[in-house]
């Protein structure tokens, strides 16, 4: 076992090595083989986890870092199984997106070889019990996938995406490096059992947040998001898949594993952690609904899905806290449910998006339309992901919302009227999130694939390659086996939820897995209504074989003469929805609007875009101060070479009088 968790890194280390000497037209090949590799040694460990053999033994890091443990327990075997199929599947779509760059071999050769680290460095943040060694692999990978962003680095605004990820993920290390250093200073060593320690004889909600905000930051939790909407439009589509799939998730693990190790506070983390999650996902869905770049629709989208996760963990405390087991589980198993369900149907959104990107190149859906036609397949997937996100049935998106939706049912007949309020509120922004999903997919979708071409492209469009479809029917293919075979899934969760909190462990409800008897039903009776509507169309085609088909213009209002102008757009299908929520959805627009007395009015122009507000009210006013203050010490930095040597000699004088003085020894 633990020669298996060392060949992870040396298979990914030999692997770069190979992807630096081969040529540009095979480093791709050799990506999918090592990270196959790689995630076949973890992977088989994993499934050890699973099954009850949990993988743990002392690696030795130095004087530093004594006693690094690393472990592979159910948590960890459940994120670790995630991150590798949506690797493989995004490495495999790489190769066929970036096709076109193989000439480019010293640009192909450094991304790939970061996206071999950027999966080593995700599995290895989900085995270190040591925060010293955790802060190193964490660091790693927001680095690794920083370079990934950056990848078309002749675009001002992807670098300026990638550097404002940067530096959100290195204040998300600060948070973090406070916390661990907090429970140094308390019992004096960097291993994750110091959490049992510290959290048994001290507060827990303090550090708690302080942790939540150090992950929340990798999450996307409001008002810590503002790195999503700019990286993933930034990133080549099968890194934005990897990203919104497993790395924001992985900030959902370290929150998770922090309250593995929680003894009191429950009640008010979990209200805490419940009010900021349904925020984020109103938030992320209200924007998501707004935007017409596809790619920031998606990074919102995935804002609204960290919410509905965060919604499940915030449960789960609260049947901590009251002692009641299917409270418990339906919280936790259907935050881990939809981490899994989330990473499947957002990848797959992602991979069809960049299908869509490398062949119209604009992410602007107000210039396209008619895809269906041109590429049928990419239109497919895309209405399953899209179906999926939106929580219907028979998709496995349905599945976990069911049972988040269950656990917030049972959560309104506890005894604490206040705990009520909290459940029933959360109830009501659950359904308008899931309402303004289907809302912003039912956009998406029809203005990108149906109807006529918006605007002239200049290049022919068609289906892309094989290399990129086949992935997608393989996240296709699991997302079906959770939808119609459920039993197997909770089974696993069930598993990881008995030994889920060590120090108040909780037996298994005898009604949890009856819920997944009950959503195969659900599923299989979804599909029967499908199958019956299909069926019901081939009759209606073999009727009509061979017989004369008229087609002829319907009324149309009086307007005989359509064009492409005429239909409905991305802007105008959400448009009573911005004025609606104009208070949090920021419009600038440039269009004076027309006057009662305008009967002839001339030609205008009208420009809009959508900020973010708390990018705008946080983010800008502090960064524009900063600015303000910083440029009163322009001086300093003059361009005078006899400047800089004077200021090398008054800091030379300066440790002389110190030393002198014993200021400093």
């Amino acid at each position: 076992m633990v020669e298996l968790i060392h060949s992870s890194w040396i298979i990914a280390l030999l692997g770069a090595l190979v992807i630096y000497a081969v040529p540009a037209s095979q480093k791709a090949y050799v990506a999918i083989i090592t990270i196959m590799l790689s995630a076949l040694a973890t992977s088989w460990l994993a499934v050890s986890a699973l099954t009850g053999n949990a993988v743990s033994f002392i690696f030795w890091g130095g004087e530093l870092m004594r006693d690094v443990r690393v472990s592979i327990d159910a948590l960890s075997a459940w994120f670790i199984l995630i991150i590798n199929f949506t690797v493989i599947t995004g490495v495999i779509y790489g190769s066929g997106y970036l096709r076109v760059y193989n000439e480019t071999s010293r640009k192909l050769t450094f991304h790939w070889i970061l996206f071999v680290l950027f999966h080593l460095s995700m599995v290895w943040v989900c085995m270190l019990q040591n925060s010293m060694a955790f802060l190193i692999a964490w660091e790693l990978m927001s680095l690794s996938s920083m370079f990934l962003v950056i990848f078309d680095s002749n675009n001002p605004q992807t670098l300026k995406a990638g550097i404002n990820y940067l530096v959100q993920m290195h204040i998300s290390v600060i948070f973090l490096t406070i916390g661990f250093i907090w429970v140094y200073f308390q019992t004096g060593t960097f291993s994750f059992d110091a959490f049992t320690a510290y959290f048994g004889t001290h507060s827990n909600f303090w550090l708690f947040v302080v942790f939540f905000v150090g992950f929340g930051l990798k999450a996307g939790f409001i008002p810590l998001h503002s790195w999503l909407p700019h990286a993933h439009p930034a990133a080549p589509s099968h890194v934005s898949g990897v990203m919104s799939g497993v790395i924001v998730k992985l900030g959902i693990y370290g929150i998770l594993r922090v309250i593995t190790y929680l003894t009191t506070d429950y009640i008010l983390i979990a209200e805490v952690i419940i009010t900021v999650s349904v925020l984020t996902g109103l938030y992320g869905i209200l924007n998501a609904a707004m935007h017409r770049d596809f790619k920031k629709m998606l990074a919102y989208c995935t804002i609204e899905n960290i919410g509905i996760i965060g919604i499940g963990m915030g449960i789960g405390l609260m049947g901590l806290a009251n002692k009641m087991p299917l409270l418990y589980y339906l919280g936790f198993g259907g935050a881990l449910l939809h981490v899994l369900n989330h990473s499947l149907f957002k990848s797959l959104l992602f991979f069809s998006a960049g299908s869509v990107y490398q062949q119209t190149h604009t992410r602007d859906m107000e210039k396209l339309g008619g895809l269906l036609k041109l590429m049928p397949r990419t239109a497919f997937t895309f209405l399953i992901g899209a179906v999926a996100i939106g929580g219907m049935p028979p998709f496995n998106g349905f599945i976990s919302e069911f049972l988040i939706y269950n656990g917030l049912m049972q959560g309104i007949q506890l005894d604490n009227i206040s705990q009520i309020i909290l459940f029933a509120l959360t109830f009501a922004g659950l359904s308008v999130i899931g309402g303004l999903s289907i809302i912003t997919f039912t956009k998406s979708f029809g203005v990108i694939f149906l109807g006529s071409p918006r605007q002239h492209l200049h290049h022919e469009v068609h289906e892309v390659s094989a290399w990129m479809l086949v992935p997608q029917y393989f996240i296709i293919a699991l997302m079906m086996a959770v939808a119609f075979f459920p039993q197997f899934f909770f089974a696993v969760i069930a598993k990881i939820m008995v030994h889920f909190s060590p120090l108040n462990p909780m037996p298994e409800p005898l009604g949890f897995l009856a819920y997944s008897q009950l959503l195969q039903q659900i599923s299989l009776y979804s599909l029967l209504i499908i199958v019956l509507a299909l069926v019901v169309w081939g009759l209606r085609a073999w009727v009509t074989r061979g017989k004369m088909v008229s087609i002829a213009a319907t009324w149309g209002c009086g307007y005989t003469a359509g064009n492409a102008q005429q239909q409905y757009t991305g802007k105008s299908f959400s448009k009573s929805l911005s004025k609606m929520f104009n208070f949090i959805v920021l419009e600038r627009k440039e269009y004076k609007e027309l006057g009662a007395g305008d009967i002839f009015p001339t030609p205008k122009r009208y420009v809009s875009h959508y900020h973010d507000f708390f990018e705008d009210i946080l983010i800008h006013k502090f960064t524009n101060q900063l600015l303000y203050a910083v440029n009163y010490f322009k001086f300093i930095q003059n361009g005078r070479v006899q400047s800089y040597v004077l200021y090398g000699i008054i800091f030379i004088m300066a440790i002389f009088l110190l030393t002198i003085f014993n200021v400093m020894l």
